[in-house]
């Protein structure tokens, strides 16, 4: 079954690609942070990395929850 069918599947990816998106705009700031980089795919990948950076202490709850629930529950 694909990640859009299962709700704790879409909930792990879309964590996943924060976490993601926040760690790769911390090292490399200038690969999301372009003029033009703010429309389309690349615009979708710089507001995840932004939802992680302001949004931090709730994303960090959010992957403990979603690590606890597939250790003990899957």
């Amino acid at each position: 079954m694909s990640a859009l069918f299962n709700f704790q599947s879409l909930l792990t990816v879309i964590l996943l690609l924060i976490c993601t998106c926040t760690y790769v705009r911390s090292i490399v700031p200038s690969l999301l942070d372009s003029r033009l980089g703010k429309v389309g795919f690349q615009g979708t990948l710089w507001k995840c990395a932004r939802i992680g950076e302001r949004k931090s202490p709730y994303v960090a709850v959010g992957c403990l929850f979603m690590a606890f629930n597939i250790l003990f529950w899957s």
